[in-house]
C-alpha cells in the first residue's frame, strides 16, 4: 500500500515505529502537500466572497498552481521512501566476487543519486509554492490570514528538511556531483530562506 493510501492514524504509527521509512523526507514532503493545500484552500474562500471580487483573478490563479503542487508534493511522499528502498536494496547486494563488488558499488552510487535528487526536486516544488503563496498576500480574504501562514511555514519546512536529506546524501556520491547538488540546494534555500521570513513577516501584521 501507498503511504498516501493510509489512514492518518496508520501512517503516524508507521513514521513512529522503528521502520527505518518512512523517514525525514516523506514527512518534509507531506508538510509541503499540506502548506500548498492550505494556499489553495484560502484562494478558494476569497473566490466566494462577492464583496473581493477585486482578488479573484489572482486567486483563480493562486489555486490552480496550489492545487497542482499539492498533488506534486503528495507524490513525493511515496517517491522519497522508494528511494530510501532503492539504496537499501543496493547496499544488500551480494560481494562475494570483485565482480560483484563491482556491481553493488555502481549500484549503491547510482541509487544514492536518485535519493538526492528526489529531496532536491522536492525543494524545488515548495519553493515554487512559497512564490505561489506570495501571489496571494494582498489578495485574499483576510479572515484566514492564519491559515495563509501555516501554508508558509509548512512550504518553509518541507523546504528545510528536503534539504536536509540533500545533504545527508549527496557526500555519497564522487565529489563534483556532490559540490553541483549541494551548491543547487543551498541556493534554493537562501532564496526560501528570504522569502518565507518577508510573507511570514506580512502575514504577522494582519494577525
Amino acid at each position: 500500500m501507498k503511504l498516501i493510501e493510509m489512514n492518518v492514524n496508520d501512517y503516524l504509527e508507521l513514521v513512529s515505529s522503528d521502520a527505518p521509512a518512512p523517514g525525514g523526507g516523506s514527512a518534509s514532503a507531506l508538510c509541503g502537500a499540506q502548506g500548498a493545500g492550505l494556499i489553495a484552500m484560502v484562494a478558494k474562500l476569497t473566490l466566494g466572497k462577492a464583496k473581493l471580487e477585486a482578488f479573484h483573478p489572482v486567486c483563480r490563479e493562486v489555486a490552480a498552481e496550489a492545487d497542482s503542487l499539492c498533488k506534486e508534493l503528495t507524490a513525493q511522499i511515496d517517491t522519497d521512501t522508494e528511494a530510501y528502498g532503492r539504496i537499501a536494496a543496493a547496499f544488500r547486494l551480494p560481494r562475494d566476487t570483485d565482480e560483484n563488488k563491482k556491481l553493488r558499488r555502481a549500484a549503491v552510487k547510482e541509487a544514492t543519486e536518485y535519493a538526492t535528487q528526489v529531496p532536491l526536486g522536492t525543494m524545488e516544488l515548495a519553493l515554487r509554492g512559497l512564490k505561489t503563496a506570495e501571489k496571494l498576500v494582498g489578495s485574499f480574504n483576510t479572515a484566514c490570514a492564519s491559515d495563509v501562514g501555516c501554508g508558509i511555514l509548512g512550504l518553509k519546512a518541507c523546504l528545510d528538511g528536503a534539504h536536509m536529506n540533500v545533504m545527508i546524501n549527496a557526500p555519497g556520491l564522487d565529489e563534483e556531483k556532490a559540490s553541483a547538488y549541494l551548491a543547487e540546494a543551498e541556493a534554493l534555500a537562501a532564496e526560501a530562506e528570504a522569502l518565507a521570513a518577508k510573507l511570514t513577516a506580512d502575514i504577522r501584521a494582519l494577525l
